[in-house]
């Protein structure tokens, strides 16, 4: 193979399509279809379905896309070892985040000082944030538990409490605390499978000998909110991702010590890239101020 051929496919695939991918690397449409053809033919295999003008990785181009975007990721490496104006950090940072709540702060101070840095901030539970990660279509990651695992290097944030999350007026008036122990008896609302918070729940359930299962099982952060926010049962939230709305009541548990410990993770294989180096650094200086 040919580094011409990997650069086509790797642009096709990225761009979505032959004439995009012509245009990014200024070249004509027809010698991209040919670098990509010869790289087919040369290990019989298909790397694309084309289809009523639409293309498509197959599954050989899904795996071939996830090497190449680590091989070109390490050449942008090396043109910023030897490029000093790189020294200003420019380009796209995307975040993934079981709440941004943890890391504004972080991002604001990122910001002031790298301003010509975009930044994209998704949510998604952690199993979601793992995959995108791992795929490198995202380059940092904030998780709710404190993870260990050989291809990642993690900054603790802390830990939080985990609460209940109530609509106001939904419990008798009066009541501060709630006894975990006695959560089966009321309607419970539950995040996705992937969620830490419900993997959290569910575990202290287990240890306890309680059998709590959910009425109502919601995707997202938001749609959670929104249910629990119409007094249909009490759902589950940590304290630092409670935030302010005037709707909810979040209220400790009494007989149990629930929290969540969260921490930025991002691949070990890429903390050399300018970005994401520079991003860590604030974050430990974020960490660092706030204990001080």
């Amino acid at each position: 193979m040919r580094y011409s051929q990997l650069r086509a496919f790797h642009h096709v695939a990225l761009h979505g399509g032959f004439s995009r991918a012509a245009r990014a690397l200024n070249i004509s449409q027809p010698s991209v279809s040919d670098q990509v053809r010869q790289l087919e033919q040369l290990h019989d295999v298909l790397l694309f379905s084309r289809e009523a003008r639409q293309v498509r990785m197959t599954e050989a181009g899904e795996a071939l896309f996830r090497l190449t975007r680590e091989m070109f990721e390490v050449e942008d490496r090396i043109s910023a070892l030897f490029d000093e104006s790189r020294s200003v950090l420019k380009g796209n940072l995307r975040i993934m985040a079981d709440s941004a709540m943890h890391i504004t702060d972080a991002v604001r101070r990122f910001r002031e000082s790298s301003p010509d840095v975009f930044v994209t901030i998704q949510t998604g539970n952690t199993d979601t944030l793992l995959r995108r990660l791992r795929n490198y279509e995202a380059e940092v990651g904030v998780v709710g538990s404190a993870m260990s695992a050989p291809d990642l290097d993690v900054i603790d944030l802390g830990r939080t409490p985990i609460l209940a999350l109530v609509a106001k007026g939904y419990l008798p008036k009066g009541t501060h605390t709630l006894r975990f122990k006695n959560l089966g008896a009321q309607p419970l609302i539950y995040r996705e499978v992937g969620s830490r918070t419900r993997s959290l729940i569910e575990e202290e359930a287990l240890q306890l000998n309680l059998n709590l299962a959910p009425s109502i099982e919601v995707e997202g952060r938001e749609a959670l909110r929104e249910v629990v926010a119409s007094g249909a049962g009490i759902g589950f939230v940590s304290e630092a991702e409670f935030g302010h709305d005037l709707r909810l009541r979040a209220v400790p548990f009494e007989d149990v010590d629930l929290g969540m410990s969260e921490a930025v993770v991002t691949l070990s294989a890429r903390r050399d890239v300018p970005l994401i180096r520079g991003f860590l650094k604030t974050v430990q200086k974020s960490v660092k101020d706030r204990k001080t």
